[in-house]
């Protein structure tokens, strides 16, 4: 497993204990006041822009994300849906028009501008990246001072593991690690969830399993959320709206007027399904096939 250095500091900053104060710690400041929840944030992208080298990754992208919006990104390997993500977590610096730091900050949250990590956003991988010598409580709880350790509980039985907490990550299954990964970034309440195909791993009933169960979390708690994910049929069913990245920019903004739960099955979520997937492909759009001539014969009609 390769862990990002960066991110790894992180994860040994956040393992260590927790700094205290001249009010006397950080246990006496969560006696004063518990957490409450964070409103959703709301995300503005102002020409927002990467490249490596010579290479443009992403391309003055302008969009707003409303509060408590679930998004999906999709599109093919290499487009920059991850790198997008990366960018609203901070780790990564956006670049200007003409490759150094743009004149002016790029992204947004609820209008104020965001030039690194910020502390209401939480960020899901595809790997769990569970600290191996820690438990699966521990993990949960990390960066939390000690007063809540029974909010991290709290966050595991919620996400089906209430009775795991004791043990190690290597005893659980891919699926349950997810779940340990998930109950880690909701934990800290945040305002703004991203994931960056966190079920891409999964077979395919577990990750049925685990696409519910985000979507009751997010309908309980009302974060803002953006999903990055290869499968049309998941965001078609976890999303309020489905964007298409290709060559750098959007090349399709379509909402989904499904109702939830969505129905799978039905057509309406196959034809959506399929005209997302003719963008990602660059195909062209079915022409309408013309109705079917209709013959008389007495009391009979038939269609040729």
């Amino acid at each position: 497993m390769f862990i990002n250095p960066n991110e790894f500091e992180l994860l040994r900053h956040l393992d260590g204990p927790a700094r205290t104060g001249p009010e006397g710690g950080a246990d006496a400041r969560a006696a004063q006041a518990e957490p409450g929840p964070t409103p959703p944030l709301g995300v503005t992208l102002r020409k927002l822009g990467k490249r490596y080298g010579e290479r443009v990754v992403l391309r003055g992208l302008d969009l707003e994300l409303a509060a408590g919006e679930f998004v999906a990104v999709v599109g093919r390997s290499g487009c920059g849906k991850s790198t997008l993500l990366r960018l609203l977590a901070g780790l990564e610096a956006p670049s200007g028009e003409q490759g150094g730091p743009p004149a002016r900050a790029p992204v947004l949250f609820d209008g104020f501008p965001q030039w690194g990590a910020d502390d209401r956003v939480r960020i899901m991988f595809q790997d769990a990246r569970l600290l191996p010598w820690k438990s699966v409580l521990d993990n949960v709880a990390l960066g939390l001072p000690r007063r809540e350790r029974a909010q991290a509980a709290a966050v595991l039985r919620q996400v089906g593991l209430g009775d795991r907490g004791g043990d190690w990550p290597a005893q659980l299954s891919g699926g349950q690690r997810q779940r340990v990964a998930l109950a880690r970034a909701l934990v800290h309440r945040p305002g703004l969830l991203l994931l960056d195909e966190p079920l891409g791993a999964l077979d395919a009933l577990t990750r049925i399993d685990m696409q519910q169960l985000i979507e009751t979390l997010w309908r309980r708690d009302g974060f803002t959320s953006v999903l990055v994910t290869h499968d049309v049929g998941e965001a078609v069913a976890l999303a309020d709206r489905i964007l298409v990245l290709d060559e750098g920019g959007v090349a399709l903004d379509e909402r989904v007027p499904l109702t939830r739960p969505r129905a799978r099955g039905s057509a309406a979520f196959a034809a959506l399904e399929a005209r997302v997937l003719r963008v990602v492909l660059r195909q062209p759009e079915e022409e309408p096939r013309p109705l079917a001539q209709v013959i008389p014969i007495r009391h009979l009609k038939l269609a040729i």
